[in-house]
């Protein structure tokens, strides 16, 4: 493992001390940030900066997680579009691809594996992608 793309519902665990999840949120950040490099998107940055008030804000918490981040390669954003057809044809009601395709296949792209307590969408839509969540034993 190299890289690990963080979902932004870890993030936001910690940056709002939810009562259930941020102690494990903390706890697999500190495991895997030891010997991994910690990135997110500018999907996962959009959603955890909605808490903050200031910009500054938002990029103090991420540097201070140890937290890089990078943009979404265009092997990605094509494969979020694939994703987002399949959807479709599954029913789905959204009409614009939805945030999890657009993480999903950057970290499948990239060869990360993603640290997320949502699973159940990228299991259907990127079965091959490495998820790190709760329900493994850690």
């Amino acid at each position: 493992m190299n890289g690990i793309l963080i979902d932004s519902c870890i993030l936001l665990d910690l940056f709002t001390d939810d009562p259930v999840w941020a102690d494990w949120s903390e706890k697999i950040l500190d495991k895997y940030s030891q010997t991994n490099t910690m990135y997110i998107n500018s999907i996962i940055y959009t959603e955890v900066s909605i808490g903050f008030n200031k910009i500054e804000e938002v990029e103090k918490a991420i540097s201070e997680l140890g937290i890089k981040v990078i943009e979404i390669p265009r092997e990605a954003l094509f494969l979020a579009g694939k994703a987002f057809l399949k959807y479709k044809r599954n029913k789905g009601i959204k009409m614009s691809p939805l945030p999890d395709f657009f993480i999903g296949a950057h970290a499948l792209v990239s060869k990360f594996h993603l640290v997320t307590r949502d699973s159940a969408k990228y299991n259907t839509y990127f079965p091959s992608l490495k998820l790190i969540h709760p329900d493994m034993i850690s």
